[in-house]
């Protein structure tokens, strides 16, 4: 009993002093006018109903992202996802890069890698629909080559 006692003091100190790590989400550019993705009404809707939070300025940081170790993992993927795409900064980007994104929003929207499952776990409202996931590929596949 004394050693589960002492173990469970020493986890508790452990996650007591992961609370002051704390992974910053950088702040990134402010838009300019004409900066923000542009698309049909249709598109735009599924595109801030499942990727707004990791891949725009306007993130939605729930209570438990700012909870360690989760918020270490939460934080990491805001980056990563700002790092390859952020929709309130798109039109800064070069043609080519565009063109990356449309084919990888094809490739990964097709195949539900996202939202990823592990967002969607908890945030089941930001799952896209057969007919949100359809009207995104289409509208990249119509932009892949302009």
């Amino acid at each position: 009993m004394k050693t589960l006692m002492l173990l469970f003091g020493w986890t508790f100190a452990a996650f007591a002093l992961l609370q002051f790590i704390q992974i910053d989400i950088p702040t990134p550019p402010t838009p300019k006018a004409g900066d923000r993705i542009s698309a049909p009404a249709p598109v735009m809707a599924a595109i801030k109903k499942g990727c707004y939070d990791c891949h725009s300025n306007r993130n939605n940081i729930p209570w438990y992202g700012n909870i360690a170790p989760i918020s270490f993992e939460v934080r990491q993927h805001v980056k990563d996802g700002r790092k390859w795409l952020n929709f309130d900064l798109f039109n800064r980007y070069t043609e080519e890069k565009k063109q990356k994104i449309y084919q990888g929003t094809v490739k990964t929207v097709t195949s539900g890698a996202m939202p990823i499952p592990l967002y969607l776990w908890k945030h089941t409202e930001a799952r896209l629909n057969p007919a949100e996931r359809k009207a995104i590929i289409g509208w990249a596949k119509g932009k892949i080559g302009e």
